[in-house]
């Protein structure tokens, strides 16, 4: 297996990127949509789950299981 100089890998690579473009500012934007989903996301499951009939559900259901007798 024969390797190509250091020049013509570059040279080659320079053509493929200028052939095809690139996205590297799609992964930045993406990577950024997702964040603020994410954390749009958690604000909701954080209001729904502190909110006060689940965590009476929450209370209850505790209280009975550590009531149970055998």
């Amino acid at each position: 297996m024969r390797c190509l100089p250091l020049r013509r890998l570059i040279r080659t690579h320079v053509r493929r990127l200028v052939a095809f473009g690139s996205d590297d500012g799609m992964s930045t934007a993406e990577y950024a949509v997702g964040t603020i989903a994410a954390v749009a996301f958690a604000a909701v499951l954080y209001g729904v789950i502190t909110g006060s009939p689940v965590v009476a559900a929450l209370t209850n259901l505790i209280q009975r299981a550590l009531s149970v007798r055998n």
